[in-house]
């Protein structure tokens, strides 16, 4: 039986091949029904691209490296799922990458993509060197996801808006009532951001703050509130700069014979899937993970179509999630 072809689904769909090229690419040039004309077509006639014989004539691979910082980040999981319905929609498929692979080896973070010809990169979360993604910035649109740095000629950044999103819970727990409250801070231009929106916060409202440094995991959120909740005058509420470092503070909380939210208060960032567990049932803060990802991936083919430019930071909107991890602190 006979594959049907681009032009099979042009004429049930009534338009030009070049307009059902651009659907299945993706673009957002294409009127709404015109679109559900072509994508019926699709389906009712069983079209599949032939993307070896495309890849040839476009001079393309319609591959997309993904390099991550760590893969074991829950949030990024997330973030992917925006960032891959697009990219599938334009006919593209994801190739991931864990950045520490490539440290222990000692090549660059993008030289496997590069070698594999890939049409683009998206770079999710910060690389220890972002510095050198500028040479690769210079061979192939390179999209940043997730972080706030580098900044680099033609390199659009798409990440949540950080400093908003600590003002949220920090205000929050002020109106609670907390008087006294920590944060565990980390590392980097986001971990910067969090904090800095924090403390502007707590100035404003005129809280005892303290902050302990961390790593952004469990075991170094558990140990700075070991340091937190052993003091004479603890904090009645502690905001982590993550959700894995919530839940070291959560686990440092059980161990000193604390509950919570009775006698302190934990609220975290980044909405994973470990903040929803019944058991954890963490307040934290949503940071619009799969619209990070869907608008990265926006920028990633609108760079593909035109590299001109320059690069773009696009910031989306995050949301207080208040669940059973605080509650207004006891009273003396």
């Amino acid at each position: 039986m006979k594959q049907p072809t681009i032009r099979d689904v042009a004429e049930r769909a009534g338009v030009s091949k070049s307009l059902v090229s651009l659907v299945l690419r993706g673009s957002d040039q294409v009127r709404p029904e015109k679109r559900d004309a072509v994508l019926a077509a699709v389906r009712e006639l069983g079209y599949r691209p032939n993307n070896a014989a495309r890849s040839l004539s476009e001079r393309r691979t319609r591959t997309v490296g993904v390099l991550l910082h760590d893969l074991r980040n829950p949030w990024y999981v997330e973030l992917l799922d925006g960032l891959n319905s697009p990219l599938h929609t334009a006919g593209l498929r994801m190739l991931l990458a864990d950045a520490r692979l490539g440290r222990r080896t000692g090549h660059g973070p993008a030289e496997p993509f590069v070698d594999l010809g890939v049409d683009g990169l998206v770079v999710v979360g910060t690389l220890p060197d972002p510095a050198a993604l500028a040479p690769v910035a210079e061979r192939l649109p390179v999209v940043v996801a997730g972080a706030r740095e580098p900044v680099l000629p033609r390199v659009d950044v798409v990440a949540g808006d950080d400093e908003a999103g600590a003002r949220l819970v920090t205000e929050h727990l002020a109106a609670l009532g907390h008087r006294r409250v920590a944060h565990i801070a980390g590392h980097g231009a986001v971990a910067a951001l969090r904090r800095a929106g924090f403390e502007t916060t707590a100035r404003e409202r005129g809280l005892d703050v303290t902050v302990e440094q961390a790593d952004l995991t469990e075991e170094g959120g558990h140990r700075a509130a070991v340091r937190l909740l052993a003091r004479p005058d603890r904090p009645t509420a502690v905001f982590a700069v993550n959700d894995m470092t919530a839940v070291g503070v959560l686990s440092a909380a059980e161990e000193l014979g604390l509950r919570v939210p009775r006698d302190v208060s934990v609220a975290g960032y980044d909405n994973t899937a470990i903040s929803r567990l019944r058991h954890v049932w963490l307040t934290t803060v949503d940071n619009a993970g799969h619209e990070v990802g869907h608008r990265a991936a926006r920028r990633l083919l609108d760079r593909l179509d035109d590299r001109a430019g320059d690069g773009r930071l696009d910031l989306c909107s995050p949301a207080l999630e208040t669940r059973g991890t605080t509650a207004p602190p006891l009273t003396d």
